[in-house]
């Protein structure tokens, strides 16, 4: 995929395969898959085409004709030996099982943003002492609780293309402030927009999004060409909220059984921290407290 500044990008499934399967040979060294290497200087970086055919145990012909975007005949035992020899984790296995063997869709993916069901809503208001969101395709936030606007922003003050992770995290200036670890939660962002776009080449909404951080972000751009992808589901996340200071806070991401393209995140802290008290006070806030956010910095100038 092109991420040129200026130029549109396509999510051409050729493209997004040979790129992807390029990037992964270059990571590994003969070394890392127990190859002796002979001589000290190499043309190209990380494994040889005919090397990684040699693990794979298929020929150098057939595994040229897929790096080159041409997956349309193999089969998935092939794939999983590539994969295998490519040392791929499960989330890239399954990302090059859709760059390879697409799903068929004649017709471009509709201009419409996703709807949660309304008892979705109704149950993130109910368990509002806690930040919780639910996300969808893009990283497009779809609906949250009180608590969670006051964490991370008034979403409900953005229009509705700009609820959404990967324009907050690299367009506004506050997420770099927000986020203690700004260069993982970008990583993060990234790496499920290549997961997004292996498995809905045809979205005209992700290609737009795309085609926009590419030219607006530097850094989108860089991690965008390093095609990892990642599909996070629990971690630590350290934040510096401009009212109550650091919050060290644990989440959990779970996939909607009806709907595998919208998932809830769920954050908390430990109990009895500085960060569970941090977060009491935020909750009592709700949306009001981006109000007082910029009464405060208003009061700074």
């Amino acid at each position: 995929m092109a991420t040129h500044p200026g130029a549109e990008p396509a999510l051409d499934p050729r493209a997004e395969l040979s790129e992807f399967l390029r990037s992964r040979r270059a990571r590994l060294q003969p070394g890392d898959v127990g190859l002796a290497q002979y001589g000290r200087r190499r043309r190209v970086p990380g494994l040889r085409r005919e090397e990684l055919a040699q693990l794979a145990g298929v020929s150098v012909a057939y595994y040229t004709r897929l790096e080159q975007g041409n997956g349309r005949n193999v089969s998935l035992e092939v794939l999983d030996a590539i994969s295998a020899a490519l040392k791929l984790s499960e989330t890239e296995h399954a990302h090059l099982l859709h760059l390879a063997k697409p799903q068929r869709r004649k017709r471009s993916a509709p201009r419409r943003r996703q709807q949660v069901r309304p008892v979705l809503q109704t149950m993130l208001d109910a368990i509002d002492s806690v930040p919780a969101y639910v996300w969808g395709r893009r990283t497009d936030v779809l609906a949250w609780n009180r608590t969670a606007s006051a964490l991370f922003g008034n979403w409900a003050a953005r229009a509705p293309e700009d609820r959404n992770w990967a324009r907050i995290v690299f367009l506004d200036p506050a997420a770099r402030t927000l986020y203690a670890d700004w260069d993982t939660k970008a990583a993060d962002v990234v790496g499920q927009l290549r997961l997004d776009a292996g498995q809905h080449p045809n979205d005209p909404l992700l290609t737009e999004l795309v085609g926009e951080l590419s030219v607006k972000s530097e850094d989108f751009r860089s991690l965008w060409a390093a095609h990892d992808v990642k599909r996070k589901t629990h971690a630590t996340m350290r934040l510096r909220h401009p009212l109550v200071g650091e919050l060290t806070l644990s989440y959990e991401t779970f996939t909607l059984p009806e709907d595998q393209d919208q998932s809830l995140s769920v954050y908390h802290p430990e109990p009895g921290s500085p960060s569970e008290e941090a977060l009491r006070l935020l909750a009592s806030w709700g949306p009001d407290a981006t109000a007082r956010d910029r009464a405060a910095g208003a009061a700074k100038h």
